[in-house]
């Protein structure tokens, strides 16, 4: 017989950093290591682009803070959602970053395109490329942590 859930009952989730230190010390060389060498604008973009898409309250509160922190402005984190409708006001290569970020967040959509990766190839080094490519990835990782144990942000004074 299956038990079923009261769907108005609060599940406790995982403190799934408390129990798996080594998660977390993993996600965090990988998210430094994917930083390297990257403009910290096109780091957090691809964090938030990424983090919309997924969903991911606490990670949206922590890169939208940290952009602002950087100095990013509040109509372009307003704009992020709707980047390839907001003319010039992300670059090229922002934009690039973007559209592969999209690309890699949605695999639902079948692989990356050639277009997309072209796009990315031609406003990117080899090492940035990578780079974007392996910070895209590393955020999806840690969306996907958050979504299951549902890692919710505090609340900023």
């Amino acid at each position: 017989m299956t038990q079923t859930l009261d769907p108005a009952a609060i599940v406790d989730r995982l403190k799934i950093y408390k129990v798996s230190p080594g998660l977390y010390d993993a996600m965090m060389t990988l998210s430094s290591t994917a930083s390297e060498d990257i403009d910290p604008t096109i780091g957090e973009l691809v964090k938030i682009r990424a983090s919309q898409m997924n969903r991911c309250a606490f990670c949206l509160d922590m890169h939208t803070h940290d952009a602002r922190q950087n100095g990013e402005t509040e109509q372009r984190l307003s704009l992020i959602a709707a980047w390839e409708e907001a003319g010039d006001l992300f670059t090229e290569q922002e934009q690039a970053a973007l559209a592969l970020t999209e690309a890699v967040t949605d695999l639902s959509r079948g692989p990356v395109s050639d277009a997309v990766y072209a796009r990315a190839a031609a406003a990117f080094t080899e090492r940035e490329l990578g780079q974007v490519i392996s910070m895209a990835v590393t955020i999806n990782a840690w969306n996907r942590i958050n979504a299951v144990v549902q890692a919710v942000p505090s609340r900023r004074r």
